[in-house]
């Protein structure tokens, strides 16, 4: 289909906003069914949905898994700190906002022309505190106080692959020092075949984080396709019971790894260190059609 720099575009369901932005062709593609339901596509890849009229309702299946650790951080409704590292379309913020009322939420997005376009043609409830800052994410993680947050989460992709500096034990140091004690960090995860990223970054997480939980599609488990992993980290034992549960019981069901077995899946991977980190491996050009 032909793409114009930026302007609206008629499709079915409605009309598809297109606009440059800094990571590439952003595109707003209404959602057939649902009237205020839209898809936020960059570069052709779907980022994220969001539904204006339902922020609860989560639609990507990793979106959900990350949804399960949102609820389960602290007991229903209770409001938190949250930090977002990648912002999108702010879906998992919106979230938070409306399912947790009065917690308090700090968004580090690096594409400022993407939040600019996010927040104009989807705009934000008034009332939600959340703030956003457009630059790197290490540098927008390192502004938040010590001990500040109940949780942070990591969905940063750059031309679909996560960045290098974002898979080191000392992106996860920072990670730490921001938690508050017992918080919950989680982050999503992109790899296919042999699964060599997912293992070093299980291996990472080891070794910073007394507990670790992995939520995967089993088929990409065992290395047969391309697609996220949500890894869930703290200090503190994590509600596993209940994530294997709710994870079990999504359309598309995911299964949770943890324990010994988490630990022989990373197969002897050894940690990610600055020096050596490089990004995570770009999705095949069949995961989008």
């Amino acid at each position: 289909m032909g793409k114009s720099r930026s302007g609206r575009r008629r499709q079915a369901g409605g009309e598809a906003v297109v606009e440059s932005v800094d990571g590439g062709l952003a595109e707003l593609i209404p959602d057939r069914d649902r009237a205020r339901g839209w898809t936020l596509v960059i570069d052709g890849a779907p980022q994220s949905h969001v539904d204006l009229d339902d922020p609860a309702y989560l639609s990507f299946e990793y979106q959900r898994r990350l949804g399960h650790v949102i609820d389960l951080v602290a007991p229903p409704g209770r409001p938190v700190h949250a930090v977002h590292l990648g912002g999108g379309a702010l879906t998992l913020a919106r979230y938070v906002a409306a399912t947790r009322p009065r917690s308090t939420q700090q968004v580090v997005e690096r594409d400022a022309g993407l939040v600019q376009l996010v927040r104009r043609e989807l705009p934000l409830d008034a009332n939600a505190r959340i703030r956003v800052r457009s630059v790197d994410a290490r540098e927008g993680l390192a502004k938040v106080p010590d001990g500040w947050a109940d949780l942070v989460i990591t969905d940063v992709f750059s031309g679909a692959r996560t960045p290098a500096h974002l898979t080191s034990t000392e992106f996860l140091d920072d990670v730490r020092r921001a938690l508050k004690p017992g918080g919950i960090y989680a982050a999503n995860l992109a790899d296919g075949p042999p699964l060599a990223h997912l293992r070093g970054q299980i291996a990472t997480a080891a070794a910073r984080f007394e507990q670790l939980a992995l939520v995967a599609d089993p088929t990409v488990l065992r290395g047969k396709r391309f697609g996220n992993a949500v890894l869930v980290a703290s200090d503190q034992p994590l509600p596993v019971a209940e994530l294997t549960r709710r994870a079990a019981s999504d359309p598309h069901p995911g299964r949770v790894e943890h324990g010994r077995t988490l630990t022989d899946f990373t197969g002897g991977a050894t940690p990610v260190t600055d020096i050596a980190a490089v990004a995570s491996p770009a999705p095949p050009a069949s995961v989008f059609r």
